[in-house]
């Protein structure tokens, strides 16, 4: 490394934020930017630690101390090709991955890890500033047709790569935009679609068809595509939203957080929604406690709600800091694994009551079938014979909560079965998802999958990996052999 003694003499800098009552006017990004000087300094903190574990937290293999050494030696434009080696799109998962890297950082043993998060951010957006992230066509065509269903991380990734092998792509989308989960499932003062945009150019400048309004298996029959394309990868992520079956569930009011998300981001590119659902004046309640549910709670202190109180079934894990040294961890996540500690988001620092250990029982509502309130009692979480946890309620703890608004964030159940699952007649897993071999092929020949709709509902760094991985072994389908890299097989583009 550079400066060998760097993580002894210089601290870690975290990114400014937007004071809360500016950031609550927009919807636009609040993290500040941080000087390309600073960034140097972050950089000297990644140490000579010998086995660099920050990999073993990155499903991308992601060659973190190459990086950070180059941005410390100012040497940016090297360091945007070391990360384009084995991540397409730093850019997004510098915003929204949740960096596990940092969980299993050898300085975050005992002090506060390398900022590997902020350091990549910097180097995908310098380099957008700078111009070098270009179209890279690829100099021939195989003749080769394969078709993506899903626009999503997982569907961009592998379309971009197979693209690059010289397959001509065609992405099917059924909204009307493509990103997927980018776009429609991220808001906007998480990733600013102007960023998805950005990267869907530089892709169609590449040669990669999208078509939107696409919904294969619905509007598009998978036959035709059968016929026309010489391989099929879908992607479409796990999007079937776990519900909540209980009485007054069909009150108006009561809404899956992927109803009440995408609304707004169309609203901020423009979109007239007649009838879109809104928190102003409510008291809104959201019944989740991950990062979905979060996210609706920084919409909806956007939009202007009463009160805001977010739900959840489990206990709250142990509150030991953002970064908790490696003796103050639970001892079931122990370093270098990803710790299960209280988190507090930006959305939850923008003012939300969180309860835990809470179960929603009844939706209340009026004669015009409005929601008006909801009732809740708090369980305690008990072992039974076989050591199992369940959940059993506190005598005396019931209570009504007004809300006028509740948006279920409980997580998915796996893809949507209608449409192309079902045409196609795959097999699916135990879970629900898509059954598929070591190569990413399903049941059906000549059909893949990636990402969530394969895996399960998961990180966007996660999904770009199964798209780059899957495109590899589609590309090898198509060819018998294949020169994309693979973080599985220890390659690597830039070498």
């Amino acid at each position: 490394m550079g400066e060998v003694n760097g993580f002894m003499k210089y601290e870690r800098v975290y990114v400014p934020k937007e004071p809360v009552p500016d950031r609550l006017k927009h919807y636009n990004e609040f993290l500040k930017v941080i000087s390309p000087e600073e960034m140097r300094t972050q950089g000297a903190r990644c140490m000579d630690c010998g086995i660099p574990f920050c990999h073993t937290g990155c499903p991308l293999g992601n060659i973190i101390p190459d990086w950070n050494d180059l941005v410390y030696r100012d040497q940016w434009h090297e360091a945007i090709e070391r990360l384009h080696a084995t991540n397409n799109f730093p850019e997004f998962t510098g915003r929204v991955c949740p960096a596990p890297c940092e969980a299993a950082c050898v300085l975050g043993i005992n002090e506060d890890p390398v900022a590997i998060k902020q350091i990549e951010v910097s180097i995908a957006d310098r380099a957008f500033d700078e111009g070098w992230i270009l179209p890279e066509p690829p100099e021939s065509r195989s003749g080769k047709r394969v078709a993506v269903i899903g626009s999503g991380p997982a569907g961009l990734a592998a379309a971009q790569q197979l693209n690059r092998a010289g397959h001509s792509v065609t992405v099917f989308e059924r909204a009307d935009r493509p990103g997927g989960l980018l776009m429609y499932g991220i808001p906007d003062f998480k990733l600013e679609k102007s960023r998805v945009w950005r990267r869907i150019d530089q892709m169609k400048a590449e040669g990669v068809e999208f078509r939107t309004g696409a919904n294969v298996g619905v509007n598009i029959p998978v036959k035709e595509l059968r016929e026309k394309y010489d391989a099929i990868l879908l992607t479409g992520g796990a999007t079937h939203p776990r519900d909540l079956a209980i009485p007054g569930r069909e009150l108006k009011g009561v809404h899956f957080a992927m109803e009440f998300l995408p609304q707004q981001n169309k609203v901020n590119q423009g979109d007239n929604l007649k009838e879109q659902i809104l928190a102003t004046g409510k008291d809104v309640i959201v019944i989740g406690g991950g990062d979905t549910g979060s996210d609706c709670t920084g919409t909806s202190n956007r939009q202007g709600c009463q009160s805001l109180t977010q739900f959840e079934l489990f206990p709250a894990p142990p509150d030991v800091g953002q970064y908790p040294r490696a003796m103050e961890r639970p001892k079931n996540t122990p370093w270098p694994y990803w710790p299960v500690i209280f988190r507090t988001s930006t959305s939850h620092e923008e003012g939300c009551q969180r309860e835990f250990s809470i179960e929603t029982k009844e939706f209340i509502g009026d004669d015009d079938a409005k929601l008006t309130g909801l009732r809740t009692v708090h369980v305690e979480w008990v072992k039974d014979d076989a050591g199992r946890l369940s959940p059993r309620e506190v005598p005396g703890s019931e209570k009504i909560w007004p809300t006028q608004l509740v948006l279920l964030a409980m997580g998915f159940l796996g893809p949507e079965k209608r449409g192309a699952i079902d045409e196609l007649g795959l097999e699916l897993d135990p879970r629900g998802n898509v059954k598929c071999n070591a190569e990413y092929m399903s049941s059906v020949d000549g059909v893949f999958a990636a990402g969530d709709i394969r895996r399960g509902q998961s990180l966007v760094v996660w999904a770009i990996h199964e798209g780059r991985e899957a495109a590899r072994a589609v590309d090898k389908y198509l060819m018998g052999v294949t020169h994309l890299p693979s973080v599985n097989a220890g390659d690597f583009a830039w070498k």
